[in-house]
């Protein structure tokens, strides 16, 4: 029997949006989250933390259906994991297809899909950066 994954707990939340000053506006002052530093991507967003949860909003122009392929600038959830060695090896058990790559803060990322096509990303996250005041 393929094994699971062993998770150890929800990382972040990722929203792609049409505009990140709006909805990073929202998020700030209407449910109370505070800006974190960000990596130095090469799009707009931001990161917020609150009640011990990351909310990264990602501006696109594309917001909709991804198909296949799992989009780290779509939404999507992320795992943190303690330690991502096994990580490939139990995804090719389970016959999932992934991705990976290195982020701008130099995380190494794993991403596949749900049965129902929505991305899922898994990593060994540093701590919460500093907060933007």
């Amino acid at each position: 029997m393929p094994r699971p994954i062993p998770i150890k707990s929800l990382n972040h939340l990722a929203l792609a949006v049409r505009d990140a000053r709006v909805a990073c506006g929202f998020y700030r002052d209407v449910l109370g989250f505070r800006e974190v530093e960000r990596p130095p991507f090469n799009f707009p967003g931001a990161w917020l933390v609150g009640y011990g949860i990351q909310i990264h909003i990602l501006e696109t122009e594309h917001l909709g259906d991804y198909g296949n392929n799992p989009n780290s600038r779509a939404n999507h959830y992320a795992f943190a994991v303690d330690d991502n060695s096994d990580l490939v090896d139990i995804l090719n058990e389970h016959g999932i297809e992934y991705i990976q790559r290195v982020n701008a803060g130099n995380v190494h990322q794993t991403f596949f899909q749900d049965p129902d096509g929505h991305t899922i990303e898994v990593a060994v996250y540093p701590p919460d950066p500093p907060f933007v005041d």
